[in-house]
């Protein structure tokens, strides 16, 4: 009952409440991201969504437009953006539209598809999510066989309690900046070592 109806009424009345009471800091943002980084202030790229189906994901810049690696486009203003996670806030759009959850595994460029195992494929299955269980345990700093795994966990058996304990875990370890990166890198290496993911 919960994944049918109870999950995606939480989504719209928890995406709904946040998005009204965090419009002073959705605008505050804009106006920095278009400070420090100038226009556009949204990041818009095609992601996967529930069962491998593509949807336009939208967040606020971090990186400098132009050539060079995720590094070198990656300024401090940026990176601050990103430890706190506030460049994820304008997928609460994403989530009142259907194509996200509040919970889930996180949406991954479709280029991803055809690398995963049978297994890994299982996380397909949910909406992806702004909060989840990989996220809890570690965020990027989780190497992506775990991450994957822990996704695949969470599809076969989404409900109330787990989504609570995800979105709780979620803001702890944002709380205490870990996992912005990866070790070694600047966001997250590629799934399988394939040109990484532009944001």
């Amino acid at each position: 009952m919960y994944k049918r109806f109870g999950k995606r009424a939480l989504d719209i009345l928890g995406a709904g409440a946040a998005l009204l009471l965090l419009s002073p800091l959705f605008l505050l943002v804009a106006l920095a991201v278009a400070a420090c980084l100038g226009r556009p202030v949204l990041f818009r790229q095609e992601r996967a969504g529930r069962d491998g189906l593509p949807f336009t994901l939208i967040k606020f810049r971090s990186m400098r437009e132009g050539p060079g690696d995720d590094a070198a486009r990656l300024t401090r203003f940026g990176r601050a953006l990103r430890a706190s996670a506030l460049d994820e806030l304008p997928q609460l759009v994403n989530v009142l539209r259907g194509e996200m959850s509040l919970v889930g595994p996180r949406p991954l460029p479709m280029a991803y598809l055809d690398r995963y195992t049978p297994r890994q494929r299982q996380r397909l299955g949910v909406r992806p999510g702004l909060a989840g269980a990989a996220q809890a345990a570690g965020r990027n700093a989780l190497p992506w066989d775990e991450r994957l795994e822990l996704d695949a966990l969470y599809a076969a058996d989404p409900s109330l309690g787990r989504d609570l304990r995800a979105m709780a875990g979620t803001l702890r370890i944002l709380a205490s900046g870990k996992g912005v990166h990866a070790p070694g890198h600047a966001t997250m290496p590629a799934l399988d070592g394939v040109d990484s993911t532009r944001a």
